[in-house]
């Protein structure tokens, strides 16, 4: 396999698994249409930048621990459960503030300072460093694509600059589509919804991992 081949079949596959429904794609959404294109650009960067990390792990045999101990993985699986399981808790409480940056209290409404772009890229960054299933990805398809006389580090590198290139390009289309579609999709009703509509979708993921947890 030459090395345009393997790019190229990597990226092919890449873009699959990109674009397929996550916690991601969620996640930015929330925040493209619940606070700002900024919030989700923020979140977005988080996330590319733990698939980097991810890349480079798999490709420098980090990622193998998880692959033969299960303990790690199991353990990796709990807390990335649990933190999905935190982010839903905090979309359904957020939605019952009675307007967008307010919060109800027994004095009355109380206002609530924009979340800090610092803590929305670490949370978009824990919820794919916490994500075993992209860990084991990368493990299981960067060693399929390494290039004899290429060090498997370089090639790591350039697979995962390919693969959160499409990442990147990606989310600016649903931000750009989410801000497009704002203008009648605005307001504190709306804000609400997708608030627990993108916690029940996360809880639902949390779950769903705990229950692989379980199983295995």
């Amino acid at each position: 396999m030459s090395l345009e081949q393997s790019l190229l079949g990597f990226a092919a596959l890449s873009v699959l698994i990109t674009i397929l429904p996550g916690t991601d794609t969620a996640l930015v959404l929330r925040y493209a249409l619940g606070q700002s294109r900024r919030h989700a650009y923020m979140a977005a960067l988080g996330m590319i930048s733990a698939a980097f990390v991810w890349g480079i792990a798999a490709a420098t045999g980090v990622s193998a621990l998880l692959a033969v101990s299960t303990v790690a993985y199991d353990i990796l699986r709990i807390i990335g459960a649990g933190y999905m399981l935190w982010l839903a808790y905090s979309f359904w409480r957020a939605s019952f503030r009675s307007a967008p940056g307010t919060v109800t209290t027994p004095g009355g409404d109380a206002v609530v300072a924009p979340e800090h772009f610092g803590k929305t890229w670490g949370k978009g960054f824990l919820s794919n460093i916490l994500n075993p299933k992209y860990g084991m990805f990368c493990l299981a398809v960067i060693p399929q694509f390494l290039v004899p006389g290429i060090a498997p580090l370089g090639m790591g590198i350039m697979l995962a600059l390919i693969s959160n290139l499409e990442a990147a390009l990606w989310f600016t289309l649903i931000i750009t589509a989410a801000h497009y579609f704002r203008r009648w999709l605005d307001g504190p009703r709306f804000r609400k919804v997708i608030d627990r509509v993108t916690g029940t979708a996360l809880g639902a993921f949390g779950l769903v991992a705990l229950a692989e947890t379980r199983r295995g």
